[in-house]
């Protein structure tokens, strides 16, 4: 049986932002130049998931002008964009869960995001979460990870990190937490396997 499960949010719990997910927030935004929104968009977005830009300040800058009467509707739509459930990766934490594998989530995200995901239905499963804006750190920073040790009190090699970012998965490695690539839910469920009965 695997110790603790730690599980990445966007791309492994949640399904990534969809085609018509980008243009609602283009739409909410009155974007005129999609390729300089996006490209501001994720530029800006580690300084924003550490909490270090607000989010009217996130906003005025992917934006190019002032958004604070519309920053509402925005932020509705950005959440709403990363709050499609990966029901196959659910489901197979809750196998975890049931299998006694203790579960946590590592995200990056700002705050409204952080927000609505402590109020997901599937969020009792995950019962340690933690955040980049809450801890001033993203991944793949190594202190992210020690943060997230510390406050489990687990060992490194007990914890088994789950990613869809190469980048981010390095960066638990290199801390000394067995860490996967997540590509599917099948294939995780592999990868969990060879590891330790999930």
């Amino acid at each position: 049986m695997l110790e603790w499960v730690l599980f990445d949010y966007g791309g492994v719990l949640c399904r990534d932002q969809s085609a018509e997910d980008r243009r609602a927030i283009e739409a909410a935004c009155g974007v005129a130049d999609p390729d300089r929104f996006w490209a501001a968009y994720w530029e800006l977005r580690r300084p924003y998931d550490e909490g270090a830009l607000a989010p009217a300040d996130y906003w005025r800058a992917v934006v190019g002008r002032d958004v604070t009467d519309r920053l509402d509707a925005i932020e509705t739509v950005d959440v709403a964009s990363w709050s499609h459930p990966y029901d196959e990766t659910l489901e197979l934490a809750g196998k975890l869960a049931a299998g006694g594998t203790r579960l946590a989530l590592l995200s990056n995200c700002p705050p409204p995001m952080a927000a609505a995901i402590d109020q997901m239905s599937w969020t009792d499963l995950v019962p340690h979460r933690f955040y980049s804006c809450r801890l001033g750190l993203t991944k793949p920073d190594p202190r992210v990870y020690r943060a997230v040790l510390d406050a489990l009190g687990a060992r490194p090699a007990d914890v088994t990190f789950v990613d869809d970012r190469p980048a981010n998965v390095a960066g638990a490695a290199a801390v000394g937490l067995p860490a996967l690539l997540f590509t599917d839910p099948a294939t995780l469920a592999t990868d969990l396997d060879l590891q330790g009965d999930a």
